[in-house]
C-alpha cells in the first residue's frame, strides 16, 4: 500500500520480531506489516539481526547440523516476504483473529460501531467505525494505544492518519480524534490499559464498552 506516512517505531518491530510484545499490540504490527512495504522490510533485517546474534551467542552442545542450516538461512539471498492477502479493508492478520468471519458490528453511541476481537490481562485490541465527521470524545492514556487506519481517516492534535497509518499514543497524549468527511473511519486499535476520559458520560460507559 502506498502512501503510507506514520510507520511502526523501531522498539517496537524490535520486540514483535522477538516475540516479546503482547498479543494486542501484535496483531496491530502484523496488519500494518501486512499492508506497508517498508515496515516489513524493517522487520525482516531485524529478524536477521536476531538470527545473527542468537549465531554468535550459540552454546557449543548446537549440533553440527542445525549450526549448518542457521547458517544457511543466513547466507541465502534476502526476500522480502509477501505480505497477507486482504479481505475487503481488513489485512490478513485481522481476518486470521476473526476467524474469517466479518466483524460484528455493536453500537457505542453517536453513530459509531466497535467489534472486540480480545479483551484480557495484556489489554485489549478492537476495531472500530466512525462516522464520518464524528469526533472520539477527548481523552488521555494510562498507557500504550496503537490505532491503524483500514479505511478513511482520521485527524487529531499530531496530524493526519490515512488507510495503513499508524497513531503510536502513550501518557503523554490527550487528543480528540475526528474522523475525517467521507467514508467512514475504520481502525484497529490496541491498548494495555484504560483510557482516560475526560467527559463524565465516556467514563460512565466505559466499563460497559471495555474502552
Amino acid at each position: 500500500m502506498t502512501g503510507i506516512t506514520h510507520h511502526i517505531p523501531d522498539n517496537l518491530l524490535i520486540a514483535y520480531a522477538a516475540g516479546t510484545l503482547p498479543n494486542p499490540f501484535a496483531l496491530v504490527v502484523a496488519a500494518h506489516v501486512s499492508l506497508c512495504d517498508d515496515c516489513r522490510a524493517r522487520l525482516a533485517a531485524h529478524e536477521a539481526a536476531g538470527g545473527a546474534i542468537i549465531e554468535q551467542s550459540a552454546p557449543q552442545e548446537v549440533s553440527a547440523s542445525l549450526r549448518d542450516r542457521v547458517l544457511d538461512a543466513l547466507d541465502a539471498p534476502f526476500e522480502m516476504p509477501a505480505p497477507q492477502p486482504r479481505h475487503g479493508v481488513y489485512p490478513g492478520p485481522v481476518m486470521e483473529a476473526l476467524k474469517g468471519r466479518p466483524p460484528k458490528w455493536k453500537p457505542i453511541g453517536m453513530g459509531n460501531r466497535q467489534c472486540i476481537i480480545d479483551h484480557g490481562a495484556e489489554g485489549s485490541v478492537r476495531l472500530l467505525w466512525i462516522a464520518p465527521g464524528q469526533a472520539v470524545p477527548d481523552h488521555g492514556h494510562n498507557g500504550l494505544e496503537l490505532t491503524l487506519v483500514l479505511q478513511g481517516a482520521f485527524a487529531d492534535e499530531t496530524g493526519r492518519f490515512g488507510p495503513g497509518d499508524l497513531e503510536v499514543a502513550d501518557a503523554d497524549l490527550e487528543h480528540t480524534p475526528i474522523a475525517a468527511e467521507g467514508a467512514p473511519c475504520i481502525c484497529l486499535a490496541a491498548t494495555d490499559a484504560a483510557l482516560k476520559f475526560n467527559s463524565f458520560l465516556p467514563r460512565m460507559l466505559q466499563p460497559l464498552f471495555r474502552i
